[in-house]
């Protein structure tokens, strides 16, 4: 009995093993092109590879592991939704060039579909030149404020913080203008530590880029709830979803 038990535990032991060196780095994959389809219960360099890239698009695939499991599958078939490709949860080579923008030739951006309430899309190109840190703290902001919102609601609370930085009259960091004494309820409440989701993730980095659909804001309020004079006496720019947008 103690030898079958032996051999079974080095058959396992050599199957972890196998894995292990199929997931191991390889001096330069880093910057070697993905040329393979991908799929459920595949491993190696290039899945995580691929899921470091769906990782800087907003995915929660960390730490890439290298092996392609459920998680990998679900965040595959929601990158081809959000993309309009038929969503099979495979990377294959039409899913792949829009992972790594080939076509573009631009590996560092991705395009967003942002859905309104006309249902009509606008693609805006996202520019990664900030760092990763201040894409989840403003996503926490946006997921705290306004996560019921659409995505367009959602970048546009977004993009009040991102102006704010930008004003003169507030901090000029997005971590400044978050904490900032009561300036959001999501800081006082405590949901400023919620884990954004994929779609407050989205909202951030469209503010990030750029996008603003208030037209300038720097302020917004549920005109249902507030009751404040002087937020009232702020000259109104639009109002998206649930929420008023002022300067």
């Amino acid at each position: 009995m103690d030898k079958v038990k032996q051999m079974i535990f080095c058959y396992v032991t050599g199957i972890f093993v196998m894995l292990m060196l199929a997931v191991f780095h390889i001096p330069g994959a880093d910057n070697a092109k993905v040329t393979r389809d991908l799929a459920l219960g595949q491993a190696g360099w290039d899945v995580r590879q691929t899921q470091e890239e769906l990782g800087k698009k907003g995915y929660d695939l960390e730490p890439a592991d290298g092996i392609f499991g459920l998680r990998t599958y679900q965040a595959v078939a929601d990158f081809q939704k959000e993309n309009e490709i038929r969503a099979t949860g495979i990377v294959d080579r039409e899913t792949r060039d829009a992972i790594y923008q080939e076509e573009s030739g631009d590996r560092n951006s991705v395009r967003v579909a942002v859905r309104t309430d006309d249902d009509r899309k606008a693609e805006k190109s996202v520019s990664r030149g900030v760092s990763r840190k201040e894409v989840i703290m403003l996503a926490r902001a946006i997921y705290g404020e306004a996560r019921g919102e659409s995505l367009q609601g959602q970048a546009a609370v977004g993009a009040v913080i991102v102006n704010r930085t930008r004003s003169g009259s507030f901090p000029d960091t997005i971590d400044g203008v978050i904490f900032q004494p009561g300036a959001f309820d999501a800081v006082d409440d405590g949901q400023i530590w919620l884990d954004p989701d994929q779609k407050s993730v989205k909202a951030a980095e469209l503010a990030l880029s750029g996008y603003d659909p208030t037209g300038g804001a720097i302020y917004y309020w549920n005109p249902v709830t507030s009751t404040s004079r002087w937020i009232w006496s702020r000259a109104i720019i639009t109002q998206i979803g649930d929420h008023v947008f002022a300067k």
